[in-house]
């Protein structure tokens, strides 16, 4: 199948009006944060290496290194990013926003920021599991309201 060059100028127009929804903002700020933590990440790295470490040392599990949650955090945020993609490509094919949308996308994102805060700082892994389990319910529920 081809597209001709007015329909395809046609579906370039309608995509460059599409509103920023909150599902989008939160794809955004997503994608923000996820930098944010590769950034820090990487200074971490070059500040290892500046002191005499080695690159071999980077992957090395150890519980007690900065280097080693952020890795883990980032890992974790790359691991989720495209679950909430999909359901935010869902939403925004339909034009489904606002209302209780718009509130799990908040509850989702604010839980997703704070599930990586607490990995970062190394507290009781059971707020990791309870930022878990709430970012689940909304992804879950974004799910089915963007087939339903």
């Amino acid at each position: 199948m081809q597209i001709d060059r007015s329909t395809s100028l046609a579906i370039t127009k309608n995509l460059s009006i599409l509103p920023m929804t909150a599902p989008l903002w939160g794809l955004a700020i997503f994608i923000l944060w996820t930098i944010a933590v590769v950034v820090l990440l990487l200074a971490v790295r070059i500040r290892h290496l500046a002191a005499g470490g080695s690159p071999k040392e980077f992957g090395v599990i150890n519980d007690e290194s900065l280097m080693w949650w952020l890795f883990r955090v980032q890992a974790n945020l790359v691991e989720n990013l495209p679950l909430y993609l999909g359901v935010v490509f869902l939403l925004t094919v339909r034009e489904i926003s606002e209302g209780i949308v718009d509130l799990l996308v908040s509850v989702y994102i604010m839980f997703r920021l704070l599930h990586s805060i607490v990995h970062i700082v190394d507290t009781d892994p059971r707020f990791r599991v309870f930022s878990l389990v709430i970012q689940f319910i909304c992804l879950i529920s974004l799910m089915v309201l963007s087939i339903f």
